[in-house]
């Protein structure tokens, strides 16, 4: 600010006053912007905020895979809530790491970042306790807290897989394979219980050797598939727990040409494309971000409600959506997934 003021020939306080956009002569104004372009100044604004011990006007966001879309759109719709208010978004993606994650997470505590929303790669969760961050709130999305409690915000995994599941039996289906993430996750855990639930309730037995609770992206979905799909016994149906799954399951069905029908977790651009019978679970992704957001922004005093009781919850729904048939089941549509 000297060099600028010096250039301009004005005092410091009087190119800071310009640059508060305070009541200054127009000539002066012109003169300081003009030094302000020439020497390509920019106000650092995280030691200004430090200095007058104002927040950083950023928040945290903490995803565990940024090739998912579904990580894509939350973002987005977490972006649209806090910009409202002013704020920016700082992104960073763990890989489904613990100890990346706990990284991304003391460095954003260290840039003073005013809260953070996260979604979790752990079983345990001390980490983004309140005392660990020093104060800073957390919202948790995704997946719910362990350890710790948290403003969270998830989509009805139990409910939309044994709707999805319910619709394979009533069209007849005896034979319905599973393809999912590892029992560790809990979404894959939920997904899991609801295809199972939907089985029970249509007093049928679902079948161990049909289960496989382990590919986690396209190729070992394929691989998974594959190997059910050769058997002399093969399912007619595969249920799959998220987007990548459901088009390694497809490409496995293209192989092979047997037609089998597919129902997944998360819908999909060209789901309505394919050449067999597709059955998907669908959520708005979006809303997951700025549901996250408004908790948050209601826990820093910038939401309609400044709530000091204990953690909320809140749960996306779901709806289920037929295509390669006329009719369908669920109003809403969206286009992005996740684990």
């Amino acid at each position: 600010m000297r060099d600028v003021a010096a250039r301009a020939g004005v005092s410091a306080m009087t190119v800071s006053r310009v640059l508060k956009d305070e009541r200054v002569g127009p000539a002066t104004r012109d003169r300081v912007l003009a030094a302000v372009r020439e020497l390509g100044y920019r106000r650092n604004e995280v030691a200004r905020n430090l200095r007058l011990g104002r927040p950083s006007g950023m928040i945290g966001l903490v995803v565990t895979n940024l090739a998912n879309p579904f990580y894509s759109r939350l973002a987005l719709g977490a972006e649209q809530v806090v910009e409202k208010h002013g704020l920016r978004l700082v992104l960073g993606n763990t890989a489904e790491q613990v100890q990346r994650e706990r990284e991304l997470v003391e460095d954003l505590v260290s840039r003073r970042v005013d809260g953070m929303i996260v979604i979790p790669a752990g079983a345990t969760h001390r980490h983004l306790s309140p005392a660990s961050l020093g104060g800073t709130p957390v919202v948790l999305a995704s997946r719910p807290p362990s350890g710790i409690e948290a403003d969270t915000v998830l989509v009805d995994d139990f409910g939309g897989a044994r709707a999805a599941t319910e619709q394979l039996l009533a069209e007849g289906h005896r034979s319905v394979g599973f393809l999912g993430n590892p029992p560790t996750l809990f979404t894959g855990a939920e997904r899991f219980r609801g295809y199972w639930a939907a089985h029970e309730e249509a007093g049928i037995a679902p079948r161990d050797e049909l289960v496989r609770r382990g590919p986690h992206d396209i190729p070992t979905a394929e691989a998974a598939a594959l190997e059910l799909l050769d058997r002399e016994d093969p399912p007619t149906a595969l249920f799959c727990t998220n987007n990548r799954i459901t088009l390694g399951a497809y490409r496995a069905v293209r192989r092979l040409g047997t037609g089998t029908t597919l129902a997944g977790f998360d819908d999909f651009e060209m789901a309505d494309m394919l050449d067999v019978p597709v059955t998907v679970v669908s959520y708005d992704a979006d809303e997951v971000g700025r549901r996250a957001a408004q908790l948050l922004l209601d826990r820093l005093g910038e939401g309609p409600d400044t709530p000091a009781g204990p953690a909320r919850r809140t749960v996306v729904p779901t709806s289920v959506v037929r295509y390669g048939v006329r009719e369908s089941v669920g109003e809403d549509r969206g286009v992005h997934g996740r684990d």
